[in-house]
């Protein structure tokens, strides 16, 4: 399972709780799209999962900024990922992101609201923020392998922090 994360924004913590936290703890792998805002917050969340691929958003400190990239890509189950905070150009500047690095789903934050959308080159999937919703619904997204077996295919949920289902989805790798 890979746990989806952004925009913390904590002074000190993860700000985890419910079935977000149990999630962290339980994944293969956890993406943080940015905006932990500090130290602290990163920590927090290195000390709850084994692997965490993260990148930093622009509300992040200095310290935050120093240890973590603006945008990366990983590959888990035969699909590509690649992360990043935010990009100029909205959904059109994400699917070009995501185009120039040959991905199958880009995962991004900034604007607190939990969105899927297709386009034609891949998945724009933002998590949403489970601390700091902002008046949009609490969120975070899990993407897991399908249970027919087929090994390039995740099926994705955007969860409330209590583990409600908000959108499924579905991420298929390119053969």
């Amino acid at each position: 399972m890979i746990a989806i994360f952004s925009d913390t924004h904590s002074a000190d913590g993860h700000a985890l709780e419910g079935e977000a936290l149990t999630a962290a703890r339980e994944a293969d792998v956890v993406v943080h799209a940015g905006d932990f805002t500090t130290t602290g917050a990163l920590e927090a969340f290195r000390e709850e999962c084994d692997r965490l691929f993260a990148v930093h958003g622009n509300a992040d400190g200095a310290a935050v900024r120093d240890r973590l990239p603006s945008a990366r890509v990983l590959e888990e189950a035969g699909v590509r990922v690649a992360v990043t905070h935010r990009r100029d150009g909205g959904e059109t500047g994400l699917a070009m992101f995501g185009r120039s690095r040959g991905a199958d789903v880009v995962i991004s934050g900034h604007t607190h609201r939990p969105t899927v959308v297709e386009t034609p080159d891949c998945l724009l999937l933002n998590p949403g923020s489970h601390a700091d919703p902002r008046g949009n619904r609490p969120g975070f997204a899990v993407l897991e392998e399908s249970e027919d077996g087929d090994s390039d295919v995740l099926e994705g949920e955007i969860r409330e922090p209590d583990g409600t289902p908000v959108e499924s989805f579905t991420v298929e790798g390119r053969e």
